[in-house]
């Protein structure tokens, strides 16, 4: 099922631990829709802006599997609202820098160490009267706003 022009269900619930674990990482109807949001609102600006495909590494986690991941129960990917992405090719920074000028809830650039292809960029998208536009960077000293 395409979620947007450049997305599709199963890329957004890929999950290697599920299909090592055997646990079912599909959505319920009303995740799907938030899925479809956060591609319309925040991937494909992406993506057309870069004009490259963007890797899911991150989205849809059910309950089981984020609990299997060691993530905390509040994470916006059980609420179908987040992605961690990257671009092949585009420095995650780079990335970073330009989708903060998005509508966007949360914006992380997680365990970036200055080497273009480190690390990955979490996205999250709420609603236009929800989102915070809260930028983040996470590494191994912790966290901070930017």
């Amino acid at each position: 099922m395409k979620l947007s022009p450049h997305f599709s269900l199963t890329e957004m619930t890929k999950s290697q631990t599920a299909l090592r674990l055997g646990l079912d990482n599909n959505p319920d109807p009303d995740k799907v829709a938030l899925l479809r949001t956060l591609c319309e609102q925040v991937l494909e600006p992406v993506r057309m802006h870069f004009d490259l495909p963007v890797i899911i590494n991150s989205g849809y986690r059910a309950e089981a599997v984020n609990k299997a991941i060691g993530s905390t129960p509040t994470s916006q990917h059980c609420k179908a609202q987040a992605a961690d992405i990257e671009i092949p090719g585009v420095d995650n920074l780079e990335l970073y820098r330009w989708a903060s000028g998005l509508d966007y809830d949360q914006l992380i650039l997680e365990y970036y160490t200055g080497e273009p292809q480190s690390g990955w960029v979490h996205v999250s998208y709420v609603s236009p009267d929800e989102n915070r536009g809260e930028r983040l960077r996470i590494d191994k000293g912790g966290v901070r706003r930017d």
